[in-house]
């Protein structure tokens, strides 16, 4: 059996980008402790990723903390984001955060919506 990759497909990660910008905009934030990443039905691809600063973990959500950042996912939408990497890019264009997700199939231009 030949394993493609090294990381758990049920893991999620951040890039060192994301986790320094996270860790920014909590600073700014008083009363908000995490930056929260779900993933909902709609968009142009079928589903959709959604950003919310957010206080408190919810039962089911995993906690993901590097340096001051820290995400949570709640476990439906650890389903579809399982081995996934959360990036920040500042080019050209502007900046975002981005969903690297080996699980979507097709993603929209805006880069924010996905098929699995």
């Amino acid at each position: 059996m030949t394993q493609t990759s090294t990381k758990p497909m049920n893991e999620v990660t951040l890039s060192d980008a994301a986790a320094s910008r996270i860790a920014d905009i909590l600073a700014s934030e008083s009363g908000k402790s995490a930056l929260r990443v779900s993933v909902e039905g709609g968009g142009c691809s079928g589903f959709s990723y959604k950003f919310d600063l957010a206080n408190d973990p919810g039962d089911d959500d995993l906690v993901l903390e590097k340096g001051k950042a820290r995400v949570l996912i709640d476990s439906l939408s650890l389903v579809y984001m399982g081995g996934s990497e959360i990036d920040f890019v500042d080019n050209l264009l502007g900046q975002s955060f981005q969903i690297n997700n080996p699980n979507a199939i097709a993603s929209c231009g805006c880069g924010t919506s996905f098929t699995v």
